[in-house]
């Protein structure tokens, strides 16, 4: 049984399809990589996995569970799958520290004491002990975006899904968020839509390509970027590549 199904996803915005049936499959502890244009429903499908935008059509499984059935208790499968988003979501009026224990507390009901805790050794585990105090204003962008890290390994889930982690950070504060991501890979399932391509062809274990709402090829790093069975594939890596830089 796979960790993560995902079957026949489709999902439109008014006379907008923005998903024509997405299908994949991922197993404990793997990186999967998603990676196209933009506006290719990429940042949907990742919203649709953890719900925030219900998919119109097509089941999504979760440990056994159809997590698409109306009947689920949703709050309770979100618990299991963390989000990291493009723009860090933090709340600016709390510490780091806050901001990663808030949510034991009032999701999971940890006491403050044993939440902080936590939070401390999440933090710890992204480079931020030392900033547990400061404020998000008191923090660079890739600090910001490793608490919001910290925030999602917190509620040990079992996938955390990773929109655009690095897009909105200055390119040299870039390294240090995907070194923390690579520390990761193997310990937590994770579903990363970037641009990245040195992170996809080093940490994936399962390169995505999406296109038009659609998987136009998926495949091993090594597969996908030295022999990809799609022109278009191809020519995109091609593109991208020279966009981005090779390493």
């Amino acid at each position: 049984m796979h960790m993560l199904e995902v079957k026949d996803i489709h999902k439109s915005y008014g006379d907008l399809e923005v998903l024509k049936g997405i299908s994949f499959s991922m197993n404990k502890g793997e990186t999967a990589v998603i990676i196209g244009t933009s506006g290719t429903g990429k940042s949907t499908l990742l919203r649709c996995i953890n719900q925030l935008h219900p998919p119109d059509k097509g089941e999504i499984w979760l440990d056994g569970v159809n997590i698409t059935d109306p009947k689920i208790d949703i709050n309770k499968i979100r618990q299991k799958i963390g989000f990291v988003f493009q723009e860090f979501n933090l709340f600016n009026h709390l510490t780091a520290l806050r901001n990663v224990s808030i949510g034991l507390e009032k999701v999971k009901g940890f006491t403050k004491e044993k939440a902080e805790k936590k939070a401390i050794e999440e933090l710890k585990r992204v480079g931020l002990k030392d900033q547990a105090k400061q404020y998000p204003a008191q923090l660079s962008g890739g600090q910001k975006q490793r608490v919001g890290i910290a925030r999602a390994l917190a509620m040990d889930p079992t996938i955390i899904l990773f929109d655009e982690p690095t897009s909105a950070l200055d390119p040299e504060l870039i390294g240090d968020v995907l070194d923390v991501m690579k520390s990761l890979a193997h310990k937590v399932a994770m579903l990363v839509v970037t641009h990245e391509m040195g992170f996809a062809r080093n940490v994936a274990d399962e390169i995505i390509f999406m296109e038009g709402g659609v998987i136009v090829e998926s495949g091993p790093p090594k597969q996908m970027f030295q022999n990809p069975k799609k022109a278009r594939t191809k020519e995109f890596l091609g593109r991208i590549s020279t966009l981005y830089g090779k390493d």
